[in-house]
């Protein structure tokens, strides 16, 4: 760290008087806090040895291997993928780094359930908000038009979330199979209604033709439409025309929930006489804070894979 950092952030300290991390995060350009971290984390690895190491990986929860078959895990990853391709959802693989906010900006997640990191950075912990914000990049830069055509990404991805977990089979880190839909608003919920029917054809796809096993949709009410009520009842009635061949109810409950917008929906299978509440999705308005554009739409939804390798036959 160069001298004239290390003076200025002794300076704004001095000054601040108010608690270090205020100082650290509001005084400190991006580049002087990365640089300051960075020297941190340099001397304290300096000082450490092999034995400290060791320590630390088996004191730390985030650093241990799944409790799943690789193997097993990959072959259902690739397939999942092969269906939602043949679906006309691009597979495409993220970096497992992410911007730092990445989920705390646009969905209300608090940041310390992500694990933040040095280089403007943090490790995925949500999928789908990578692809919001590689979708809302495209379309920000003319790379990408949504406008006539929907763009369908599907990913899969090892989440790893800081907060802890105490129910059996809760981990801190997990793969996921994810999908998202964006496009423009039409009217008449022209985007809503297709998208939403899209993604259920590939999950139904996928456990009918993986697990031989059907699945159920539970829609529920949210609150961020003019007429949520509307938008879930038309929903509901195109799927009696689609021939997905899916089992929905409803629930007009609104609750208060600021993650979806409008409608969440919750997937659930039943394998080997057990059932499982797998997945869920729902309509976010990230596009539309990411870009700026309210005409923006986005769909996003995923399914565990750690709890469904085991039950996997090939």
């Amino acid at each position: 760290m160069s001298d004239e950092t290390n003076h200025r952030i002794h300076a704004e300290q001095t000054l601040d008087q108010g608690p270090l991390s205020e100082t650290l995060s509001r005084r400190l350009s991006g580049s002087e806090l990365n640089t300051l971290l960075l020297e941190v984390f340099r001397e304290r690895t300096r000082a450490g040895n092999a034995s400290d190491l060791l320590k630390r990986y088996h004191d730390n929860r985030f650093v241990k291997p799944a409790e799943v078959s690789a193997l097993d895990l990959k072959r259902l990853e690739l397939n999942a993928l092969e269906i939602a391709d043949a679906h006309a959802f691009e597979p495409i693989q993220l970096s497992p780094a992410a911007p730092l906010g990445s989920c705390s900006v646009v969905a209300t997640v608090d940041q310390n359930k992500v694990i933040s990191a040095l280089r403007g950075t943090e490790l995925v912990a949500d999928a789908t908000n990578m692809l919001a914000l590689h979708i809302s990049d495209g379309l920000k830069s003319g790379e990408l038009d949504n406008r006539s055509r929907h763009v369908r990404l599907s990913t899969t991805h090892r989440h790893v979330r800081a907060q802890q977990f105490h129910a059996p089979g809760m981990v801190p880190h997990f793969h996921v199979f994810c999908m998202v839909s964006s496009g423009m608003d039409q009217g008449s919920y022209s985007f809503e209604i297709p998208s939403f029917w899209e993604h259920i054809r590939v999950y139904r796809d996928i456990f009918d033709r993986l697990f031989h096993s059907p699945i159920s949709v539970e829609i529920q009410v949210r609150q961020g439409y003019a007429d949520p009520e509307g938008l879930v009842r038309r929903v509901a009635e195109a799927g009696k025309t689609e021939s997905v061949n899916v089992t929905v109810s409803l629930h007009s409950d609104k609750t208060h929930n600021a993650y979806y917008q409008g409608l969440q929906f919750t997937l659930v299978t039943e394998i080997q006489g057990h059932t499982y509440a797998i997945g869920d999705g729902g309509f976010v308005n990230w596009t539309q804070q990411l870009t700026g554009n309210r005409k923006q739409r986005m769909l996003i939804s995923a399914i565990g894979l750690e709890r469904l390798t085991p039950l996997y036959r090939r």
